[in-house]
């Protein structure tokens, strides 16, 4: 499972004209979902993402949470962060979850977010999305659950 986490001072995403999803203070997360992927992985990004320090504190430090902010998650599925690039010019999708695996582990992630008292918002699996973001810091993270070591 691969993350793009950026923290943002409001994020929210459209569908044909229409908010769909929406926060305020917290992390977008762009969310590719790997044809080897478990609910192992899943677990750890969870995990990850709401524990990830990287929410000022008083003296300005990267020690807060999401969860201690009391912010919110905007999550936004994107197979192409499975793209392989390296040959020719049209990237390969091969590593990715096909549909039907990825919208179960991308609507179990939602859940699993939820679980953790989250305000939990998100795009609409496989849709043509508009994500419109304010990237504070600007903080930009990447995440891979299959590069824990």
């Amino acid at each position: 499972m691969r993350a793009v986490v950026q923290r943002t001072g409001s994020a929210r995403v459209e569908v044909e004209n229409r908010t769909v999803g929406e926060i305020g203070k917290g992390l977008l997360v762009y969310l590719g979902i790997g044809n080897e992927d478990t609910e192992k992985d899943l677990l750890y990004m969870v995990d990850k993402l709401v524990n990830l320090r990287i929410f000022p504190d008083e003296e300005g430090k990267m020690n807060r949470s999401v969860l201690d902010i009391h912010g919110g998650i905007l999550v936004v599925s994107q197979f192409t962060l499975y793209a392989d690039a390296r040959k020719g010019r049209r990237p390969s999708y091969n590593q990715a979850a096909e549909p039907g695996k990825a919208e179960k582990l991308y609507k179990k992630f939602l859940d699993s977010l939820g679980d953790r008292n989250i305000r939990v918002s998100a795009g609409i699996f496989q849709a043509e999305m508009i994500v419109v973001s304010q990237n504070e810091g600007p903080v930009t993270i990447l995440l891979d659950s299959r590069k824990t070591f």
